[in-house]
């Protein structure tokens, strides 16, 4: 051996063997090319949906996803162009290949829609979840279980009964009746609410 020279047997570690598979190409995934329109997105919760311009059910599209690709938000009516990818559940965004916010409606813009709908309850107070609640539109949607028919819950309807917000998975009681496009909420209440007493 020369002088300078290093016995790399004696001295080095030897490489370790990479024995893992590689991963699989991913035009081995189920892709789809999409566009549509931001139906909305909360980046509170961390995610939203699309509409697709096809009929189809909405697309999940998860905040992680919206960072990933450089955008910080996503308003309603925003058109997307993205890759989605078939889940369980449905059709995810993996990769947005474009977004055009010119059409878009800033959250500061939003005014909850006020609702003149007046609703008789036909039914006792029950034990509701909601299922989802967007303050800023300001309305959502409760419901009683697998199989039930959803009930919209309007902003004005909880404001009237003390309520500011609604969580996702929190419980409530509530009365509600039928309203033009299905069941409506009429009175709300905390779930450990003293209720009035029926006549």
């Amino acid at each position: 051996m020369l002088s300078g020279e290093v016995a790399l047997d004696d001295e080095m570690p030897a490489s370790p063997r990479l024995d893992f598979a590689p991963p699989a190409p991913i035009e081995a995934l189920d892709f789809v090319q999409i566009s549509g329109r931001i139906k909305w997105f909360d980046v509170v919760k961390g995610y939203g949906f699309i509409v697709p311009d096809v009929d189809g059910p909405d697309v999940l599209l998860h905040i992680t996803t919206l960072r990933k690709d450089g955008f910080q938000t996503a308003n309603e009516g925003e058109r997307i162009v993205c890759e989605a990818i078939r889940r369980a559940k449905g059709l995810q965004v993996l990769k947005i290949v474009s977004m055009d916010g010119s059409r878009g409606t800033l959250p500061c813009e939003w005014q909850p829609p006020r609702t003149h709908v007046q609703v008789v309850p036909t039914s006792g107070f029950e034990i509701v979840v909601v299922k989802w609640f967007n303050r800023v539109r300001g309305f959502g949607f409760l419901t009683r279980g697998d199989g039930t028919r959803d009930i919209f819950v309007h902003m004005e309807t909880l404001r009237h009964y003390g309520i500011a917000e609604l969580q996702p998975g929190e419980s409530l009681l509530a009365r509600f009746g039928d309203g033009p496009k299905g069941l409506m909420a009429a009175e709300v209440r905390p779930l450990n609410a003293r209720l009035p007493m029926s006549h």
